[in-house]
């Protein structure tokens, strides 16, 4: 069991610099809109918007906010043995109308969340203070990152709505 403990940790800190070095020198350009979007938008910048528009968008609410539908259970493994469990429940913030596409596509989202947060978990990122920001942050951004590769275009923000954990 000694001899397999190293090679891990060195796969973890590969892993997770690799996952570091591509967020910080991924590309800097803008995600793609779709063609209404960009209509609106050239729209907007012109000329301004007729009386009539403006009337419709007080019924325009912004985002939207899915309540992803079970909540998330990270064992936290010490020894050999699991010491804690981290619960989690996670909301995305999306664009209106886009709650059927989340709900349509949450086993790919709950997959990929799921093995960054035992990622997270391995690295020891629920350890001591965890619920600091400069704790959560990167992993904030992981799940962000998944979840506009998984719904590219519609999830601007993953919200961490509640978390606990709970030691053995």
């Amino acid at each position: 069991m000694k001899r397999l403990i190293p090679p891990l940790i060195l796969a973890l800190v590969g892993l997770f610099g690799g996952l570091a070095g591509g967020y910080f020198l991924r590309p800097t350009e803008a995600p793609p809109q779709e063609a209404g979007q960009d209509v609106a938008a050239d729209a907007s910048h012109d000329a301004p918007a007729p009386a009539e528009e403006h009337g419709s968008e007080e019924g325009n609410t912004g985002p939207e906010y899915v309540k992803l539908s079970n909540q998330f259970i990270v064992p936290i493994v010490e020894d050999g043995r699991i010491s804690s469990v981290v619960v989690l429940f996670l909301s995305l913030e999306t664009t209106a109308g886009a709650q059927e596409t989340v709900f349509a596509r949450e086993p790919k989202l709950r997959d990929s969340f799921l093995q960054i947060l035992f990622d997270h978990a391995n690295s020891g990122g629920f350890r001591g203070t965890f619920t600091e920001g400069t704790s959560l942050a990167p992993l904030r951004r992981a799940l962000l990152e998944s979840a506009r590769t998984i719904l590219p275009g519609i999830v601007s923000d993953v919200l961490i709505t509640d978390i606990t954990r709970q030691d053995a």
